[in-house]
């Protein structure tokens, strides 16, 4: 387990505001981290690490045992002491307050023990992503956003839900069944209702949630619907200048200064936690990729990575996925590729996992690489793998423009090189045009990846074009004849003058006179098969992008 990023007591009392908290005395502008949080038992003689907070449930805040406390905490290097407010500052708490260093904290009255322990647990866990994922989500890391919606929502006293920029919810408080049927609908579906979320995007509900930094109230007749019989008040959450979500509180009433400050302090530490969750599910991302990485180039180390991923001796399918990258789905900028390509992959780690928990999926370069195990002995691995690809983009659909290779391989890594091969094969024949199919293997497009493979090879020896096909060429360039173009589509429909003549959207006749003046001018035989095949030979791997040297 990795060392957990603590946070600071002056962090603590600026991201709890005052709705919860008050410096009574001491400093806490001191830059150590918070060690872990403590319970004072009177009892019993205290056991404290360093840098402790310490809970005084019970203690007298207007007595001389707050002095004693706070001398006896200074000896044990406690960061700090919380007891219920109000509290008396005489003389001689203050002075030991100062002696010891320890800071002395008041609880608001309506504040609960119980309410404080799980907030500041939740921002002492802030960053602790760990080596194992101990909780999942369809595959994804999950942090325990739901002890900090119900946290929140004693705060609040309302059932809340935590939801994200596109309403899906996160989270939800328990009490739900306080709130109404469109509440209920939301929880249950993890998802604001659609006719409730236009509704709300008609209102400028979210134009204002997102531009101000304040509650928004939604009343019942607002939103014009019989689910909804209890008003709402939101507050987006924020990280800086980035809206990472907002909270939704079912609560009725006035939304005075004291509730406003309330749902503000909720913000931030929902904004905490939300951005610990982000950043441990980062590192897991790109720890899942330089291992997915290493066992996909092979070589040292390959074996290892493969045993880190958990397929040891298992036999694998790869299955790689890319996006359409057409004029029709152009991306603005990188970081919106890399955005893209990380939805992707997500979205094909929870497609997998459904089906084989153990699926092992991330981003490498450009393409998504998943590494399925075969748990079914008998049938074709690989035509099962084809059907979960054709689900998948069937389901993802216009949002995610997806095609996927599937490429078998065998149970060690040179057979997992080898696959991966294979699958980018069959990738580039996708993502260049040439199938319209959105799931393919080699099988499918063999002959098609030859092509292009031959082509590359032409390109890097500098060939061009020559002979018959040099001289159309030359033809058409200083007449604008069209006899290239024309001899291409006879050839590719076999012959067949009506055919390619609809390709072209000319009459069958011009067709013919120009396939004549294609044989005179290029000097070829159109009933010679070896000649034909020549020049389709070269139509297909010289002649895209080329011209004949002059």
């Amino acid at each position: 387990m990795s060392q957990r990023p603590r946070a600071s007591l002056g962090r603590v009392l600026d991201d709890l505001g005052t709705t919860l908290l008050e410096l009574v005395a001491g400093d806490v502008d001191q830059r150590e981290e918070i060690s872990g949080l403590v319970i004072h038992d009177p009892l019993d003689e205290p056991v404290l690490a360093p840098r402790s907070l310490v809970l005084g449930v019970g203690v007298d805040p207007s007595g001389g045992t707050l002095s004693r406390l706070l001398g006896t905490l200074g000896d044990h290097d406690a960061v700090g002491l919380v007891v219920r407010a109000p509290v008396a500052l005489t003389p001689d708490v203050r002075e030991a307050a100062a002696r010891s260093g320890v800071a002395l904290i008041g609880l608001r009255r309506g504040a609960t023990w119980a309410q404080l322990t799980a907030l500041i647990r939740s921002m002492l866990a802030e960053g602790d992503i760990g080596e194992h994922e101990h909780e999942s989500l369809g595959g994804l890391p999950s942090g325990d956003l739901f002890a900090v919606a119900n946290a929140v929502a004693a705060l609040l006293d309302a059932p809340i839900t935590i939801e994200d920029r596109n309403s899906r919810v996160l989270a939800f408080s328990g009490r739900q069944d306080e709130a109404d049927a469109s509440r209920v609908e939301t929880v249950i579906g993890r998802q604001v209702p659609e006719r409730y979320a236009t509704r709300l995007t008609e209102l400028g509900v979210f134009r204002d949630l997102y531009r101000y930094q304040r509650p928004v109230v939604v009343t019942p007749q607002d939103l014009g619907h019989d689910g909804m019989t209890v008003q709402r008040v939101a507050i987006a959450v924020r990280a800086g200048d980035e809206i990472l979500g907002s909270i939704w509180a079912a609560m009725d009433g006035e939304v005075d200064s004291e509730r406003a400050d309330a749902l503000l302090d909720a913000s931030k530490l929902v904004a905490l936690h939300l951005l610990r969750i982000r950043a441990g599910a980062d590192v897991r991302r790109r720890l899942r990729a330089d291992l997915m990485a290493t066992v996909l180039e092979g070589g040292a180390g390959a074996r290892d990575a493969l045993a880190r991923l958990g397929l040891s001796g298992r036999t694998l399918v790869i299955v790689s996925a890319a996006l359409l990258t057409g004029d029709d789905h152009a991306w603005a900028a990188d970081h919106a590729r890399a955005a893209e390509l990380e939805r992707l992959a997500d979205a094909l780690s929870v497609h997998l996992s459904a089906v084989v928990p153990s699926a092992a999926v991330a981003a490498v370069g450009g393409t998504v690489y998943g590494l399925l195990p075969v748990i079914v002995p008998t049938g074709d691995p690989g035509q099962r793998a084809v059907r979960l690809a054709s689900d998948f983009v069937d389901r993802v659909g216009g949002s995610l423009p997806a095609i996927v290779a599937v490429a078998p391989a065998g149970p060690d890594i040179s057979g997992i090189v080898h696959g991966k091969a294979q699958a980018d094969r069959v990738l580039r024949v996708m993502r260049e045009g040439h199938t319209g199919l959105r799931v393919a293997r080699l099988d499918d497009v063999q002959t098609l990846a030859l092509v292009l493979e031959l082509r590359d090879l032409a390109a890097a020896r500098g060939e061009r074009p020559v002979g018959a096909i040099a001289r159309l060429m030359e033809y058409d360039e200083r007449n604008n004849a069209g006899l290239v173009q024309s001899l291409e589509a006879w050839l590719n429909a076999l012959g067949d003058v009506g055919k390619a003549a609809a390709a072209l959207f000319i009459h069958p006749n011009t067709l013919r006179y120009r396939l004549r003046r294609a044989a005179e001018v290029g000097e070829i035989d159109l009933d010679d098969p070896e000649q034909r095949f020549a020049a389709m030979l070269q139509l297909r791997i010289l002649a895209p992008g080329c011209r004949p040297p002059r």
